[in-house]
């Protein structure tokens, strides 16, 4: 392809064009394409570049702070969990229903991967997605009073297709906290959609909130279209800790490695009352 052309359709945004035409070029030739063929191939291929780099855009966005997939979960150290479920949760039916997900387990279960896996499969789906954790969004709210940029801060936190707030309860609320964490519920409810990952069993949801009302208020908008998925297993973080004392065959901290070492070591449960 000459640069003449090649200039035409970087200016007609045809970069996907522009990337394959001289392949498809040979491959027209090769097998003899029709011209309809191959004008379908072009197009094909501008289709498909430009969905790679809305997703890479959007994922940009989503602030993952690491890319983790469904089917690199391990369900067999995790039985307690509805492995079908879960890819059902994959196909996004719930961000088209309006609804939530509530992700509850002890630390080192699987809650935030599990919660980044399904916020992958929005974001490859073409939904706007926000990874943040809870006290994250509060603390940016909190700080947004002082230089009046509140409500723009708030839109940020309500306007994604999809809100993934990780780790409520590792801390109590307090007024301010509370305030602003209903204001996000209640402009996402019924709206879009979020998912909560707590290391706290939903009954004691409650108690981390600082106002009864407010915290009332608060749970019965996220529940009303909620799946919960609850994880009984152990943490993986302590099962690879405990694989270490018994490589080493002994606990504590591990001893320190000196210069002269030559040796080194390299359920878901819907609010519908589905089973996990």
């Amino acid at each position: 392809m000459n640069d003449i052309l090649k200039n035409k359709l970087k200016s007609l945004l045809l970069s996907g064009i522009v990337k394959t035409a001289d392949m498809r070029m040979e491959q027209a030739i090769k097998e003899n394409l029709s011209y309809q063929e191959f004008l379908e191939l072009l197009i094909n291929d501008e289709v498909m570049n430009r969905t790679q780099n809305r997703n890479t855009r959007r994922l940009s966005r989503a602030k993952f702070p690491q890319h983790k997939t469904i089917e690199e979960f391990n369900f067999s150290y995790q039985p307690s969990i509805n492995k079908q479920a879960i890819y059902g949760l994959g196909t996004c039916e719930f961000i088209r229903k309006k609804e939530n997900i509530a992700l509850i387990g002890s630390p080192g279960t699987g809650k935030t991967h599990l919660a980044i896996a399904i916020g992958i499969k929005a974001v490859i789906q073409g939904y706007s997605v926000l990874f943040t954790t809870l006290n994250d969004m509060l603390e940016e709210l909190y700080i947004s009073r002082a230089d009046n940029s509140f409500q723009q801060k708030l839109r940020k936190y309500t306007q994604p297709d999809l809100l993934i707030l990780d780790e409520l309860g590792l801390k109590k609320l307090n007024q301010t906290s509370v305030d602003d964490f209903y204001e996000v519920v209640a402009k996402r409810y019924e709206r879009n959609s979020i998912i909560v990952t707590s290391n706290k069993t939903f009954e004691e949801w409650g108690r981390i909130l600082f106002d009864p009302v407010l915290a009332s208020a608060i749970l019965d908008r996220f529940v009303h279209h909620c799946n919960f998925v609850t994880i009984t297993g152990d943490s993986y973080r302590m099962r690879e800790r405990e694989g270490v004392f018994q490589h080493t065959g002994k606990r504590g901290r591990p001893r320190k490695i000196e210069a002269s070492d030559t040796e080194t070591t390299d359920g878901v449960e819907n609010s519908e009352e589905i089973e996990a």
